[in-house]
């Protein structure tokens, strides 16, 4: 789809999602027609390098934003979609500047959503929302906890609507989660959370 481009403003509003088993065909309905955003989008998604480049591109196939593969030092902008890549963590540092590493495993896995989410920073210019999807373990719990701690918004897909549920359930098990959605759902709170660019 065509794609417009806008700086953003001194305030950032930043998403970010994460997802594992099952995430993909959540990943599908959640971007399907997905509007150019007001937000910066973090997606740390659990899969091996030979998916990286492809999801990149059918998110900007079903979607109006742009999406790449999230690069060392680069500084997010509004309109975007940063995917973490394979077998290296993703932290944001100041919640502007992308920082990748390959330290030790978070949760069993790398990247972790634990990571990413919990590099963010309050700051009254900046907004936030957190968002887990399908998959096999904890890995989110404690990045949602962090993103609450800082006045973020929380979402995690409804257990029925999962292929996989452990993730949702142990980010509900916080107490932190606003709420519990289907795709579909999260797709409308987030364009609603961002607003349209």
């Amino acid at each position: 789809m065509e794609h417009s481009s806008s700086l953003p403003r001194d305030g950032r509003t930043i998403v970010v999602i994460g997802s594992s088993t099952g995430g993909a065909r959540t990943l599908e309905i959640v971007f399907s027609q997905f509007p150019l955003v007001d937000a910066a989008v973090i997606l740390v998604q659990h899969m091996p390098h030979s998916m990286n480049s492809a999801l990149c591109r059918h998110i900007e196939e079903i979607s109006f934003m742009e999406a790449g593969i999230a690069e060392d030092g680069e500084e997010i902008e509004h309109g975007r979609i940063y995917v973490a890549p394979s077998d290296l963590h993703l932290k944001l540092i100041k919640n502007r500047t992308i920082s990748l590493f390959d330290d030790a495993k978070v949760q069993y896995v790398r990247p972790s959503i634990d990571v990413a989410m919990t590099s963010l920073e309050r700051r009254e210019s900046d907004r936030f929302a957190g968002v887990i999807l399908s998959g096999m373990g904890s890995d989110g719990a404690e990045g949602i906890r962090h993103i609450k701690s800082i006045g973020g918004t929380t979402y995690a897909q409804a257990l029925r609507t999962c292929a996989i549920h452990y993730m949702p359930r142990a980010a509900f098990a916080t107490g932190r989660v606003d709420e519990m959605l289907p795709p579909e759902g999260i797709r409308e709170n987030l364009i609603r959370f961002a607003g349209i660019l």
